[in-house]
């Protein structure tokens, strides 16, 4: 089983469901808890509360729970879930692909192929920025390279 895959028998359901590993957190969940106000999910992703009620507008969050006063409480799943779209925002994927990714999630197991597809060309995409970006770290590596040597000789030479 992946960082991306967990069994929903915890559940009840017994089947596979698309969840992501917990995420790198600016605060820490607290143990035990799996409920938090919109001002604590902002402290632990990051997000702006503007962007967390747009992600819920646009489909991109499943249906977030109300309290009996009709404030926002968030899961650990929609935590973990909010981690999965910060990682697929860094990857440049466009917020389209993404809302059409979460749709096919929330569609069930007959959309496994096609989030597939999309999981696979990401990849391929992140694989070629990654060979550019070391592309580029080698030439600037050799500019370093020159300046740090030329700066040698001009002190060398200035010493004699």
């Amino acid at each position: 089983m992946t960082v991306m895959e967990s069994t929903a028998e915890a559940a009840g359901t017994g089947t596979t469901t698309d969840v992501c590993a917990a995420p790198p957190q600016r605060h820490r969940r607290p143990d035990g808890q799996d409920s938090y106000t919109i001002s604590e999910v902002v402290a632990f992703t990051g997000l702006t509360a503007h962007t967390l009620r747009w992600y819920e507008r646009i489909g991109l969050m499943p249906h977030i729970d109300r309290s009996h006063t009709g404030q926002r409480r968030y899961s650990n799943r929609d935590l973990d879930w909010l981690a999965f779209v910060g990682k697929l925002r860094l990857t440049g994927m466009p917020v389209a692909d993404m809302v059409r990714y979460a749709e096919m999630v929330r569609a069930g197991d007959g959309t496994y192929t096609q989030r597939y597809e999309i999981l696979e060309s990401t990849r391929r995409d992140v694989l070629a920025r990654i060979a550019e970006l070391q592309d580029t770290l080698a030439v600037l590596d050799h500019k370093i390279s020159f300046y740090a040597d030329a700066g040698r000789a001009l002190t060398s030479e200035r010493s004699r």
